[in-house]
């Protein structure tokens, strides 16, 4: 069979014609061996269960819509996931595969396939990644983030809007809602969160897809922890692939070495391979088009301690803007460097003791960075306190850390710097910004996770081009941890390549507007 492809009808060369005309609708016999085809998703779809390879119709028939031109690998994905129903997006993190799927659910809404898309995806990126992306690339399209009071999401389930985004554990707050809500497509980010089957958020989605609703699992590390984490995915999209059973399927993929020791088999590989299917996916090296470094945000909600001291302090600020003698630049600094202590977790004491708060949020942000990322991790904290209680948490968790700050001795600084570019430990290498911002290369990460800003461009720029630098093999990826309107400004002006110690006082002021 050949398929010509050309304006909004294919013209297939056929080996048999009767065995396809009396199946596909709307078609035209033009010769002994030729047949004319609408070139529509609906056809296109016939086709495809026919086994006859078809391009999207996305691929001629959409307008790429939004500020940005879609680059190679993202119309592939975006073509990709509207011929299938049911389909895993493996693309690596930093790859442009929200925008992608932006563009699907868009096609697929123009084609009437689709009413409404439900987005399920980490609190820390509705907004930053969802909501931000879904304004550059459909703009046309209304956009509800369901988050607050449970009768706040309910309303915002109601309203009607075409795309509504939603965090994992709010959706059983608002389940009923959501059954009757008329979502025909349900993206889910960073699937790996529904990997297990007997847990409650699972059971919750299970209910919430029906057998004529699209679904796209997305996730740059399908099995990061083991083959039996393809379980759960695979059971919401390819049931058919895998067992009925959760059991059935370990034995499938793990040999039992002692009562409590598992490890993989050595088909393990194919048997997820073929489990998780069907998928794309692209590697951050496969594109050819992709910045060599991308930059990302992440937002993190301060706890309720952390707001009370954030606001307090905020208010002694004012006081001190609102005096006759004003505030200088060195009063300034402090304040907001205070302000910035309290956003990441610790603030000192003028007695140089340290308040700590809960930086649980904060910190399971962190993991979901780090199990997204194709190759080691780099986390820069500015505060001390903070680098140590982070390090034990990451220790504690199984995953192997180290820690270079200002108190690390030369001769160790070189053995950990050694060892982490040559050795498969440590996956995370914790760093203070000042003690390795200038020198040192740290290429085996291609990730740089910045816990909490700093002032200076000069750190942060040095900072960043520890990975991004000569002997590089991978490209990379910037991630910014946001938690509070200071950090928000700061990373602004960085951003902008602005140092902010030049512009202290105006940030100050801003900052109490």
């Amino acid at each position: 069979m050949e398929i010509i492809a050309g304006g909004k009808a294919l013209l297939l060369r056929l080996r048999n014609p009767k065995q396809v005309t009396t199946v596909i609708p709307k078609s035209q016999e033009l010769s002994a061996n030729q047949v004319v085809v609408r070139w529509g998703i609906d056809e296109a779809h016939t086709l495809k269960s026919m086994n006859i390879k078809v391009p999207s119709p996305i691929d001629r028939h959409y307008v790429w819509t939004g500020q940005f031109k879609p680059m190679e690998h993202q119309k592939t994905t975006a073509a990709f996931l509207t011929m299938n129903k049911r389909a895993f997006c493996f693309n690596e993190q930093g790859t442009g595969k929200t925008a992608s799927s932006i563009w699907a659910a868009d096609f697929l809404i123009k084609s009437g396939k689709v009413r409404r898309v439900l987005v399920i995806c980490p609190l820390s990126i509705m907004d930053s990644a969802w909501r931000n992306d879904l304004f550059s690339f459909a703009m046309h399209r209304t956009v509800s983030v369901a988050h607050g009071t449970p009768a706040k999401r309910k309303a915002i389930i109601k309203s009607g809007a075409d795309f509504v985004i939603i965090n994992y554990d709010g959706v059983e707050v608002v389940l009923d809602e959501i059954i009757n809500g008329g979502f025909d497509l349900v993206i889910i980010d960073e699937a790996t969160h529904y990997k297990n089957v007997q847990t409650t958020r699972w059971k919750t989605l299970n209910k919430i897809v029906k057998p004529d609703t699209w679904l796209w699992l997305m996730t740059g590390t399908p099995a990061a922890q083991g083959p039996v984490d393809a379980y759960g995915l695979a059971k919401l999209v390819n049931p058919s692939g895998v067992p009925r059973y959760f059991g059935t399927f370990r034995d499938m993929v793990m040999r039992k070495v002692t009562q409590f020791k598992w490890e993989p088999k050595p088909t393990a590989t194919d048997v997820v391979f073929n489990a998780l299917q069907p998928a794309i996916r692209f590697t951050k090296e496969q594109c050819l088009d992709l910045p060599d470094l991308v930059y990302t945000k992440r937002d993190v909600d301060m706890t309720p301690q952390q707001m009370k001291y954030y606001n307090q302090l905020r208010t002694q600020m004012y006081m001190g803007l609102s005096s006759a003698a004003g505030v200088s630049a060195v009063n300034a600094a402090v304040m907001m460097n205070k302000l910035l202590q309290i956003s990441a977790g610790a603030v000192y004491t003028d007695d140089g003791d340290a308040v700590q708060f809960d930086i649980t949020k904060r910190y399971n942000v962190l993991k979901e960075v780090i199990a997204e990322s194709s190759q080691k991790v780099l986390i820069f904290v500015p505060f001390r306190h903070v680098i140590d209680v982070l390090s034990a948490k990451l220790r504690a968790d199984g995953i192997s850390a180290e820690v270079i700050r200002g108190d690390v001795s030369a001769s160790n600084r070189t053995s950990i710097f050694k060892q982490f570019q040559e050795q498969p430990n440590p996956r995370v290498l914790i760093i203070q910004p000042q003690s390795a911002a200038h020198g040192v290369t740290l290429t085996a990460a291609n990730t740089i996770v910045w816990w909490a800003p700093v002032p200076s461009l000069e750190t942060y720029a040095q900072a960043n081009a520890r990975i991004h630098r000569s002997g590089q093999k991978h490209k990379c990826t910037i991630v910014q941890l946001c938690g509070s309107p200071v950090e928000q400004r700061v990373y602004k002006l960085l951003d902008s390549k602005i140092d902010v110690h030049t512009k202290i006082i105006d940030l100050y002021k801003e900052l109490l507007d």
